[in-house]
């Protein structure tokens, strides 16, 4: 993300924060630095899954923003269950005084897989600097909270599960069952509970989709009322791997690098603050050996997106922090691609910066900085004349961060307000460019949506959420009902946040950068269910630069593309690294 802007969509909640925690306690000493304090170290929100908490300054110095940090929803064997996850309101705390207390509403939405039983997760509060010279501060509550169990089915004599022929570790399966009467006859449908053990080890279900997280013998009970039924099966291991090498490399003169665009013998690679508002060309026909062969410098601190037109005729690199206050997108003429040249600037209303752009056609999508300002969809079949077709804004409370365009639907990153998809000109909700019409949307667990692929074959769409303050998280969204989208997987890894990612679709290979934790290839094929990174799914990685760090050295991948068999990375410390995927 890295935004320059500041999110002014938080300031309501922010406010209601401040006038929660105006009730203070007798003052404390004003030498002692901040503490965070739940009301509660553990607390049951029961079956209403919904409760309020309290959490307090018990320290002598005001402390603030106070961040709260949502932990996965965990069944009882301590596997996370997709879909599920807690919301807040206020989702942050400005300012805590000493003494202070503010009031935090918590709210369990449950995903579609969940069953009956008792499920766990936590909120952390947590501020950098407590004061006093005592860095960060933080306070953990364990919150719980119970599903109901189903309501068995009456009539059900016997239940027989139908055994699997092969199951291999992360490959998902539904598990069959026949029901049947007192007198043996076949029952149409029966609510059926399930159960799974090793407990922790595998994911099922309230529909029977199972999926195993480890090779080996996995026992399965179905249920309903009196009835049950128990099968025994092994689980094979997962055996493809690879591995990611690099081969070449483009270093810039003027990092951090941003983002990334192929097209033919060409890479066009832009820069972040630092980088002098530059877009820097590389011939890459050598992909061992690339050759540097012109740069495009505007008035932007940060060239943060480049995007190549299908037919390589036209290129968008877009503005944040130009001096003159205008930002905007520069659109730019490839008809030599190694030297590309300035058609047109375009400002309108676009003060606040453009953080991302999609070109589609003759239609370019630009993503506006600031909260409830949102899309912003221009008609360039006069690329030096571009003209403002439509606009978008999803939510007022929070921003629109990415954009994605395939198959007539615009895939929107919005932060907090989650993913949400338009119809463009696809024809299933009757939109166009002119007119985009809301499809659907869904907020995946933790919010901070921040970019998004759609795959039409395997109906997914893989999600970033980028929260520097936990671990990275990429959710799989099944998108096979466009107008009814639901979260079911996950792929997460600690201390780094994910960035940008790139779907290899013949083989299903994704590819996500991972900032410090570099160039992750993950295989995506088959149906998709639960921990992904629990189920040998990661085939390889590689820290390009070496040691798994976002500093002045080390590695920092920002995203990546497959392009003639290669993978071309932008590192945000280095520049351009490709890289052989071997498979």
């Amino acid at each position: 993300m890295w935004k320059l802007s500041p999110n002014p969509g938080l300031t309501a909640p922010l406010l209601l924060a401040m006038l929660a925690a105006g009730c203070e306690d007798a003052p404390l000493d004003a030498d002692l630095p901040g503490a965070l304090e739940f009301s509660v170290t553990d607390l049951n929100l029961g079956s209403e899954r919904s409760a309020t908490v309290t959490v307090t300054n018990g320290g002598g110095m005001a402390i603030g923003p106070v961040f709260l940090t949502t932990g996965t929803v965990a069944g009882p064997g301590g596997a996370t269950v997709p879909g599920s996850f807690l919301t807040l309101d206020p989702p942050e705390i400005a300012t805590l005084n000493p003494g202070a207390r503010a009031s935090l509403t918590v709210d369990v939405s449950l995903g579609g897989t969940i069953q009956s039983g008792t499920y766990s997760t936590s909120i952390l509060a947590s501020v950098d600097d407590a004061g006093a010279g005592a860095g960060p501060s933080e306070a953990r509550l364990g919150l719980s909270f119970d599903v109901a169990p189903f309501e068995a089915s009456t009539g059900v004599g016997s239940l027989e599960i139908l055994e699997p022929e092969t199951v291999r570790r992360g490959d998902a399966l539904h598990l069959q069952v026949l029901a049947r009467d007192p007198s043996g006859d076949a029952l149409e449908s029966a609510a059926i509970g399930w159960s799974v053990s090793p407990e922790g080890e595998g994911l099922i279900a309230a529909d029977g989709q199972f999926v195993a997280y480890s090779a080996g013998l996995f026992r399965v009970v179905a249920m309903s009322g009196a009835a049950a039924d128990t099968i025994e099966f092994e689980v094979s291991d997962r055996l493809r791997s690879g591995s990611l090498v690099p081969i070449g490399r483009g270093e810039q003169e003027d990092p951090p690098s941003s983002d990334l665009w192929l097209h033919g013998d060409y890479a066009y690679v832009g820069t972040h603050v630092g980088g002098a508002g530059t877009l820097y060309v590389w011939d890459v026909s050598a992909p061992e050996d690339p050759v540097r062969t012109d740069s495009v410098q505007i008035d932007a601190r940060v060239v943060n997106d480049v995007k190549v037109r299908a037919d390589g005729r036209l290129a968008v690199i877009t503005h944040e922090g130009s001096s003159d206050g205008a930002n905007g997108v520069t659109l730019l003429d490839l008809s030599d691609p190694g030297h590309p040249e300035t058609i047109s600037r375009h400002t309108d209303r676009l003060e606040t910066g453009v953080h991302n752009a999609w070109l589609e056609g003759d239609y370019l999508y630009l993503v506006a900085d600031g909260g409830g300002v949102g899309l912003r969809i221009l008609d360039i079949s006069d690329p030096e004349n571009p003209e403002v077709v439509s606009t978008f804004s999803g939510s007022d409370d929070t921003f629109l961060h990415d954009v994605y365009v395939r198959n007539g639907l615009a895939f929107l990153s919005h932060w907090d307000a989650g993913l949400i998809v338009l119809d463009v000109g696809n024809g299933m909700a009757g939109g166009s460019p002119e007119a985009p019409v809301e499809v659907s949307r869904i907020l995946t667990a933790g919010g901070q949506t921040h970019n998004a692929w759609y795959w039409p074959d395997a109906g997914y769409v893989f999600v970033g959420e980028e929260d520097t303050r936990t671990p990275g998280i990429m959710h799989v969204v099944d998108f096979r009902d466009p107008f009814s989208p639901r979260e079911v997987a996950t792929f997460t890894l600690p201390n780094h946040t994910p960035h940008n990612f790139w779907l290899d679709e013949p083989t299903g290979i994704l590819y996500m950068a991972w900032y410090g934790q570099g160039l992750r290839a993950v295989d995506v094929t088959g149906e998709l269910l639960g921990e992904l990174d629990r189920q040998g799914r990661e085939l390889a990685f590689v820290h390009h630069n070496g040691i798994a760090t976002c500093g002045s050295i080390g590695t920092c991948t920002w995203a990546p593309q497959l392009h003639r068999g290669h993978v071309f990375v932008s590192d945000i410390g280095s520049g351009l690294t490709v890289i052989d995927p071997v498979f």
